[in-house]
């Protein structure tokens, strides 16, 4: 795995649980936030090419 694929899932994946805290904590404005930041995330990871559904099982097997 590359720097730039390995850098895109850790980013993804710190987006995701700070997307959890928020929902857990309550504080809709941060969800939002932190939601388009994972979408923005997704977006540039599909626009190189990274499958993050794919890699994800990649890196957990």
């Amino acid at each position: 795995m590359d720097a730039f694929t390995a850098g895109i899932l850790q980013r993804i994946a710190n987006a995701e649980q700070d997307l959890h805290r928020a929902i857990e904590a309550g504080d809709e404005f941060l969800a939002e936030v932190e939601q388009s930041e994972l979408d923005d995330l997704r977006r540039l990871a599909a626009e190189h090419g990274v499958d993050t559904v794919l890699e994800r099982h990649r890196t957990a097997a």
